[in-house]
């Protein structure tokens, strides 16, 4: 495999206060990479340590393998970006907003424009070429800004939220895209809240909290190595008290939060047999999925 970043022992911090502290990553050709984790667990900063946009205190970094940040402005100019909020110009054209991107790189007019049909056609956004921006939907906007990132044709695409406040239809629309990337031989560094878009787009995925890397594998490896098969959720008035006094006797494992309790069984047939039998309380029985590894290893509380 052709590694294309490699970042060992990252460390970062503002005011005595670690936000990255010691964080290791290598990504290979062709693979989607996701950073998982709670807010403020060192996410964005990451992002911007990788790509050479602030120094770390510690640490070594290679991107395209070219050292970060002293040869930063060079690795960049085959890096896409597409951040968590779009950015567009509102008063150029769809095609404009890519055409005045693309000079950002050093590139021609005419090489753009060259480029301009198989853009627009990525994006589904053909019809749109000379709509200005207010004039296009959610989607629209970020399928526009993921061609831009697209642009100066990058080995290498940071992806800081790309689905956040889609609708379903435009999110199945930029995972399809997403995956026609990595089948181009695109390596991609993905940031998201969406566990499913993660366990969908990424081949191996890290999960920060407070700084540190604290699980890294495939979502399936990371699933069967950190939670019990199957999952019974039971909710409503009378759960939280049902799951004190009984769930112990039936699940392997038990987490009450609000008026739900989760049960993490390795066979569901007993408890779903007990549970048939209260009659009053309702539940919900499904196989263990990303997020039950998320909240395994960050917590359920809240984070600011």
């Amino acid at each position: 495999m052709t590694i294309v970043l490699s970042a060992q022992n990252l460390r970062k911090s503002y005011a005595g206060q670690a936000v990255v502290d010691g964080v290791s990553i290598t990504l290979n050709r062709g693979e989607c990479y996701g950073l998982l984790g709670p807010n403020g667990a060192g996410k964005t900063t990451t992002l911007r340590l990788l790509l050479g946009l602030i120094e770390p205190d510690d640490g070594n970094l290679k991107l395209l393998g070219l050292a970060v940040p002293r040869h930063a402005r060079e690795a960049r100019l085959r890096v896409g970006v597409v951040p968590q909020v779009d950015n567009l110009d509102p008063d150029f054209t769809v095609a404009e907003n890519l055409l005045v991107y693309g000079r950002y790189f050093g590139i021609s007019d005419a090489a753009i424009e060259a480029r301009l049909p198989d853009l627009l056609e990525f994006a589904n956004l053909t019809h749109k070429r000379d709509a200005k921006v207010p004039t296009l939907s959610g989607g629209m906007k970020r399928r526009l800004t993921l061609a831009r990132a697209l642009v100066n044709d990058p080995d290498i695409v940071f992806l800081d939220e790309p689905t956040t406040g889609l609708d379903p239809q435009a999110r199945h629309l930029i995972w399809q895209r997403l995956r026609e990337l990595t089948a181009r031989g695109k390596t991609l560094l993905l940031t998201t809240h969406f566990m499913e878009e993660a366990e969908r787009l990424c081949h191996r995925l890290a999960i920060l909290d407070h700084g540190r890397m604290v699980a890294e594998d495939s979502p399936r490896e990371l699933i069967a190595q950190h939670i019990e098969p199957q999952v019974i959720e039971v909710f409503g008035e009378h759960a939280a008290a049902w799951a004190r006094s009984h769930a112990s006797r039936f699940a392997q494992r038990f987490e009450i939060s609000g008026e739900s309790a989760f049960c993490y069984v390795q066979e569901a047939q007993p408890l779903l047999a007990e549970l048939h039998r209260q009659g009053e309380l309702r539940y919900l029985h499904r196989p263990a999925n990303l997020e039950d590894v998320f909240l395994k290893l960050t917590g359920r509380e809240m984070r600011e």
